[in-house]
């Protein structure tokens, strides 16, 4: 069998499922595009049925990519088929996704219908795509809580008839791992002509076992796991790309099984699918969470400048991220804070590291973040604490026919410095305000705002992530005005960097 897992992409259709996070065919081309940069096999583009926008976005992907499979998914309906076929005209390599339910809740209360009936309108719904393409993929709805005998005989019939791919879909999340994994080995072991089509994985999160799942199948013979970026998907998700590659990846001297994803593009694919589809990746999720690689407990921190493995069973390079973070709270040890000491170029005897050590535990106690600024008060070094950037006022003008326009001044060691700019919104024409007075290459990679109490006077929280010279520097701002908080947070974030002021 072979040891090549293929990757089959569905950001673009049930990822684009998710209430609020369609895209339009230019953004849809700009992911697609990104897809193929990651290596995925295939992509499912959409369902051309559905309407007029889906089929447009089928044919525009098919013009735009090269190399990976364009897939379009219908039911296992002739006209859906037709205008699947239809939409695929401009595909390189077209592959056609049709298929019905087969568990006894779908062919009983969603489809009235009887086992033999489905079972023929599967096959016949494969022979009748098999006229447009060669490359036909069923799948067999609800196949997770689907008797094994009966899927048996599904699929037996759809590879005979033509089926290239077999999709074994976990479409309600109910299986257990050891449940899936024994369903594809009954598959594998059963099926006659088993061997001329591959097996398909698609989990679903509802219980939280999609990754371990498709797992499981893969151990018992899938090669291909259907997945989307960040486990976007219908109700709580889908399975997800970067842990399906990353656990391949980092377990392949136990698994032996390779996929061709570049993992260097997992990161600014994440980024890329999160900010259009205005769907934040939350802090803690597996390979690109925020905190993925981020340690603040004092042990953890120790042990991962003594030896990165002892902590990190990924290096954080390998998914497209620069470096670990060493975060400084009160659970951090020493080891931590000296490590950041000497990146702010202190260098300390053992006794004055104690001192600085205690009131720096005093001091994490009462805040949150603790900054540069801060350790370089501790150790006597008051000259940062001068270069701190403050607002001192923002005046916004904006309105349905008026192009934004921003005034900033800050206030720098004592001195006032005063810029005006125009932007696309007030927000961006405040932020390249304060940049003409601060004079910093910085890029703002994650912009997020949050409403901390109800109402129409709201508290607006913002969470602004940049880079600068390769580095992530995190800022925070809370303001009833959310362009006022939009460039505390942009400021805070500058205060954190080595050096904060060079202004005209």
């Amino acid at each position: 069998m072979s040891d090549r897992l293929f990757i089959f992409d569905t950001t673009l259709r049930d990822g684009e499922q998710v209430p609020g996070c369609q895209l339009n065919t230019v953004e849809k081309i700009e992911v697609a595009k990104a897809l193929q940069e990651l290596g995925v096999d295939i992509i499912e583009a959409g369902f051309p049925i559905s309407s007029p926008g889906d089929f447009e976005s089928v044919v525009e992907i098919s013009k735009a990519v090269t190399w990976p499979t364009i897939c379009a998914l219908t039911r296992a309906v002739q006209k859906d088929i037709d205008v699947a076929a239809e939409s695929l005209k401009y595909a390189k390599k077209g592959r056609i996704h049709t298929g019905i339910g087969t568990s006894y809740f779908h062919i009983h209360h969603k489809l009235n219908s009887t086992p033999d009936a489905i079972l023929e309108r599967a096959v016949e719904a494969v022979k009748y795509a098999k006229k447009y393409v060669e490359d036909v993929e069923f799948y067999a709805e609800d196949a997770g809580r689907t008797e094994n005998e009966y899927l048996a005989k599904v699929v037996e019939a759809v590879i005979k008839a033509g089926a290239t791919v077999v999709n074994i879909p976990d479409t309600t999340g109910y299986c257990l791992p050891h449940e899936f994994g024994e369903k594809i080995k009954y598959l594998v072991e059963n099926v006659n002509g088993v061997h001329k089509a591959v097996i398909s994985t698609h989990c679903h999160n509802d219980l939280g076992m999609a990754t371990a799942n498709t797992i499981s199948g893969i151990m018992n013979g899938a090669r291909q796991a259907e997945v989307t970026i960040n486990g976007i998907g219908e109700r709580a998700g889908n399975t997800s790309l970067e842990e399906v590659v990353m656990i391949l990846k980092s377990r392949y001297q136990v698994l032996g099984i390779e996929t061709g994803v570049n993992t260097k593009n997992i990161y600014h694919t994440s980024r890329l699918v999160s900010t259009l589809m205005n769907m934040p990746v939350q802090p803690n999720k597996a390979v690109v969470g925020r905190n993925a690689f981020a340690h603040s407990s004092g042990i953890h921190q120790d042990g991962v400048l003594k030896f990165r493995e002892n902590y990190e069973i990924m290096d954080p390079a390998d998914v497209g991220i620069n470096e670990s973070s060493i975060l400084l709270t009160a659970r951090s040890g020493r080891a931590a804070l000296k490590h950041r000491l000497e990146i702010m170029g202190f260098e300390l005897t053992k006794e004055k590291l104690e001192e600085v050590y205690e009131q720096f535990l005093k001091l994490a106690d009462k805040k949150k973040d603790i900054r540069d600024d801060d350790i370089a008060l501790l150790v006597g070094d008051a000259t940062r604490q001068e270069h701190r950037i403050k607002l001192d006022f923002l005046q916004v003008v904006t309105g349905k026919s008026l192009t934004p326009m921003a005034i900033v001044k800050l206030n720098i060691a004592g001195e006032s410095f005063e810029a005006s700019s125009s932007g696309n919104g007030p927000v961006d024409a405040a932020i390249k305000a304060v940049k003409q007075i601060i004079h910093r290459q910085v890029t703002i990679e994650e912009f997020l705002v949050q409403a901390i109490t109800r109402g129409s006077d709201d508290i607006g929280k913002v969470h602004m992530q940049i880079d600068y010279n390769d580095s992530i520097f995190h800022g925070f701002g809370a303001h009833t005005d959310i362009v006022t908080a939009s460039v505390e947070a942009f400021l805070d974030a500058i205060n954190k960097l080595p050096v904060v002021h060079e202004a005209v």
